[in-house]
């Protein structure tokens, strides 16, 4: 029970943007922090490796991952090859009950409140729910429970580099984005939603992008 909840203090720690990218988390300051034994730390640390919200580092303790890190380009990279191609099968299948819980899912997302304070400088956990519904109903028409998982795989993948890359894109309209999407959807433009679903990845992608080096 210490473990489980240590794991998830320390999650929600870093999903919330408490621990910046590539920062050290040292078990021994974290027990004390959390009034918890090291081992119990250091069993939560490991939990979130397996995660990828924390890296082991030889001779070095953990860390949170880099905003450098090649597996974010990866994870991006495979996202924009699957999910396109699932979005055109979902959108030449999907039936009225798909179109409806499209729009409820939408209208979710578009009414909830992206950032609240009291839950630190990254998105809303509600926010973040309506997010992930959203873009899930969209490749739900597709009938394949098989694509559906590499789904959800690809999505938790890539959870924190999406909260990060909303901080370095600020100038980004998500809100148009998502409406977008909705629209070419529901108006059965298989090709349209596909090209927007692969830009919109795209930007969260080049979000990511390592900063220039300055003189």
């Amino acid at each position: 029970m210490l473990s489980e909840q240590a794991h998830a203090r320390l999650r929600d720690a870093i999903m919330r943007g408490d621990h910046a990218p590539g920062e050290a988390l040292k078990p021994q300051a974290l027990a004390r922090e959390q009034g918890v034994s090291l081992a119990v730390v250091r069993e939560a640390l490991v939990r979130l490796v397996g995660e990828g919200l924390a890296d082991r580092l030889p001779n070095r303790g953990f860390a949170v991952p880099a905003l450098s890190d090649r597996r974010w380009q990866e994870v991006a990279e495979a996202r924009r090859t699957v999910e396109p191609a699932v979005l055109r099968m979902s959108v030449e299948r999907g039936d009225l009950d798909w179109e409806a819980r499209v729009r409820s899912a939408h209208h979710r997302l578009a009414r909830t409140p992206e950032y609240l304070p009291q839950e630190g400088r990254n998105y809303s956990d509600a926010w973040a729910e309506a997010h992930r519904v959203f873009h899930r109903t969209l490749l739900e028409g597709c009938g394949n429970p098989v694509l559906l998982e590499t789904f959800d795989r690809l999505w938790t993948a890539s959870e924190l580099a999406r909260r990060w890359s909303a901080h370095r894109t600020p100038e980004r309209d998500a809100v148009a984005e998502h409406r977008a999407l909705e629209e070419a959807a529901l108006a059965r433009d298989a090709d349209a939603a596909a090209a927007l679903l692969t830009r919109h990845l795209g930007r969260t992608a080049a979000g990511l992008q390592p900063d220039p080096p300055t003189d």
